[in-house]
């Protein structure tokens, strides 16, 4: 795997290479530091060895914190990540809280079982061939499929998923405005989620968990569009009845989706 750090438009790991974006190129945070290193760790325990290409003083400052990262220190993200400076309203990844994003379909197969499951244990397909798939266009490799995913609580990057799962194509314009179609989110707080037993730092994502993640020990609000509610009303379990809420679609586009339901979010914390 290659590790490209420079300026990009967002950080994102794609046909075997990661590409970190920083916050202020060519300044990189310890926080950044700590990404880069958990993606070689993550891969390492993976047998994938790792290369950056970088400055010479971004290389420095990595192998300085090396030491630091060596011994199990760990820093918190900040309260906002400026990698990323996308969505209109933010300009950058808000911290507090992680979602999960799936279409109706899947949300009532998820509340049927009451357990987020990684790509193997939802789809009952092995990870080679899920690898293989024509829809894995990072052409991922295998283990990320024994993994639930997470964005940050903010992100629209569940939602675009959902609509390039349903289209089967890369999602254009009309599809994320007026052709867009929500999905259902699934929201944790960040600093919960963390001490899962099965939770894994890979750079890429704020984390994964290995396998799944039990809605009822963790979840903290589910939201849907209001137009999915017959769908899924009758497929909540009673723990789970005070958690999910339904919000009316009247947004323009994606972005303004994504801020709507991440406001809602917020506002129960």
């Amino acid at each position: 795997m290659i590790i490209k750090i420079g300026r990009f438009d967002i950080s994102e790991c794609w046909d075997g290479v990661f590409y970190k974006k920083l916050s202020r190129y060519p300044y990189i945070t310890a926080w950044e530091i700590q990404t880069v290193l958990d993606f070689i760790k993550y891969e390492k325990q993976n047998g994938r060895s790792c290369h950056i290409e970088a400055e010479d003083c971004i290389v420095r400052a990595i192998r300085e914190y090396r030491a630091s990262y060596d011994k199990g220190v760990r820093i918190p993200p900040p309260d906002k990540i400026t990698e990323c400076t996308a969505c209109p309203k933010y300009r950058g990844c808000m911290t507090d809280l992680v979602c999960h994003t799936s279409p109706p379909e899947n949300a009532v197969k998820i509340l049927d079982c009451g357990k987020l499951l990684s790509p193997v244990l939802a789809r009952g397909v092995p990870s080679e061939e899920l690898r293989n798939e024509s829809r894995n266009a990072a052409h991922d490799p295998k283990d990320y499929f024994d993994y639930v995913m997470f964005a940050w609580g903010n992100c629209q990057a569940g939602d675009r998923l959902v609509m390039e799962r349903k289209l089967g194509r890369f999602p254009n314009e009309y599809d994320l405005s007026r052709g867009f179609t929500p999905g259902v989110r699934f929201f944790f707080r960040y600093n919960e989620l963390i001490r899962h037993p099965n939770a894994t730092f890979e750079g890429v994502l704020p984390l994964k968990v290995k396998d799944e993640v039990k809605l009822s020990d963790w979840v903290f609000a589910i939201i849907s569009p209001e137009n999915h509610r017959s769908i899924i009303k009758d497929h909540v379990p009673s723990e789970l009845k005070s958690k999910i809420h339904f919000l009316k679609n009247d947004c323009f586009n994606i972005w303004e989706w994504s801020e709507k339901v991440y406001e809602f979010a917020k506002k129960l914390i």
